[in-house]
């Protein structure tokens, strides 16, 4: 069992480098395939554009016609729509009107803007300058090649990805399964939303934090397991009951120092478990493993962590995040980051890593960070008033206001 406090990157590489992807895929139609793992390399069938077409609204010509010391006049011969061929052939000194997207006649190689064009009944004409060779036309295959690969095995698939697919004719996709995720919260102290509030107690508010972040990963299939009381027979019939259906659990409580010693007693007694010290502010405690059923055969990888509201979500994004993109085979997407400005003095002590809740404003041009009061990892509200974490680094110490941090924005995580 580990003991040494460990940096937030070291617990990070530590986990990931433990976790093995799951396997299984499931074929799925586009519009379902929002949010979901690809699960292999999807080839373009054919060329995208199909065949060579117009950028712009003009005219199409070849450009052997172009007149370079003096204006060009073309006869217009005919017009070719989008989705409408001209099927005649363009000589030279002919254009064709054409629209945006239409294919180029046999025998044009450039485009015209009609901005740029002079029109007298069925003659176009230009100045030297005007357009040269080329301009205007979208070759075949410009954007996407037959057989190339258009998305790679392990994306992530956005809006931008269905509409890709669409435009190569693909109705369904091969996906990689869900990856299903067990979460409980542990505690006698803890009642569920609608049970009396007996002296002592407090509503348990993790699972629904833990919910809300877990949903924002489409990718994931959730299991709430609800709230598991303090004593070894409970704890170890929910890890048991959890690693029938699940990949991943995920707990919080019971893994600080003073905690009941059947806590870390049972997920010892199941499996491979770590209880590591980070160096972090909030969320220092933290259980990492793999736990396993010796009868079924089942098993799960287990993150366990703090009780305390905040510190649940902080060590969720500073490492169940990334290993749940790991697990679900997702090519890593890290968390975007901002520059933002202190409007305010920060103590910060040298030797771990902070995370304080913020606001962001735009001040002077530039994104400036006012924090939401107490920095307590029990007070849930300042995380709800607040927009952004502070991502203050290991070795840094005291700031003044005006000084540079990082910013972790909420906004589409969570």
């Amino acid at each position: 069992m580990q003991t040494d406090f460990q940096t937030v990157d070291q617990a990070r590489q530590n986990i990931l480098e433990q976790l093995t992807p799951i396997a299984g895929t499931r074929t799925v139609a586009i519009r379902e395939a929002l949010d979901q793992v690809l699960a292999v390399n999807v080839l373009s069938p054919i060329n995208v554009p199909a065949h060579d077409n117009s950028a712009m609204d003009g005219y199409a010509f070849h450009s052997s016609s172009i007149q370079s010391a003096d204006i060009t006049s073309l006869k217009l011969i005919g017009t070719a729509l989008a989705g409408k061929l001209f099927d005649g052939h363009c000589a030279s000194g002919e254009c064709v009107r054409i629209m945006t997207g239409a294919v180029m006649p046999a025998g044009c190689d450039t485009v015209l803007i009609q901005e740029n064009a002079t029109v007298s009944g069925d003659v176009i004409s230009f100045p030297p300058g005007a357009v040269s060779p080329g301009d205007n036309r979208r070759l075949a295959g410009e954007d996407l090649a037959m057989g190339k690969t258009a998305l790679p095995a392990g994306k992530l698939l956005r809006p931008a990805d269905l509409g890709l697919l669409a435009s190569l004719g693909m109705a369904e996709i091969v996906v990689r399964r869900k990856l299903r995720v067990a979460f409980f919260s542990t505690g006698d102290e803890l009642r569920s939303l609608g049970q009396p509030l007996d002296e002592g107690c407090v509503y348990d508010s993790n699972r629904y934090t833990l919910y809300g972040m877990l949903t924002r990963l489409r990718f994931v299939e959730l299991l709430d397991m609800g709230v598991v009381h303090d004593s070894p027979e409970a704890l170890e019939h929910a890890m048991l009951q959890a690693m029938e259906q699940a990949d991943v659990i995920i707990t919080s409580g019971g893994v600080s120092v003073g905690e009941a010693d059947f806590t870390k007693d049972v997920m010892e007694k199941l499996g491979s478990v770590n209880f590591w010290k980070i160096a972090m502010r909030p969320g220092r405690p933290m259980a990492f493993g793999q736990v396993h059923n010796a009868t079924s055969g089942d098993s799960a990888f287990l993150f366990g962590l703090p009780g305390n509201p905040v510190a649940v979500m902080v060590t969720f994004y500073a490492f169940v995040r990334d290993a749940l993109f790991k697990l679900a085979s997702a090519n890593h997407l890290p968390i975007p980051m901002i520059s933002a400005r202190l409007a305010q003095d920060l103590r910060k002590r040298p030797g771990r890593t902070e995370y304080q809740r913020a606001r962001l404003s735009t001040e002077h041009g530039m994104p400036t960070a006012h924090l939401t009061g107490s920095q307590g990892s029990g007070i849930l509200r300042s995380m709800s008033e607040s927009d952004c974490l502070l991502v203050l680094e290991h070795a840094q110490g005291d700031l003044k206001a005006g000084e540079t941090v990082m910013a972790l924005p909420f906004e589409g995580l969570i």
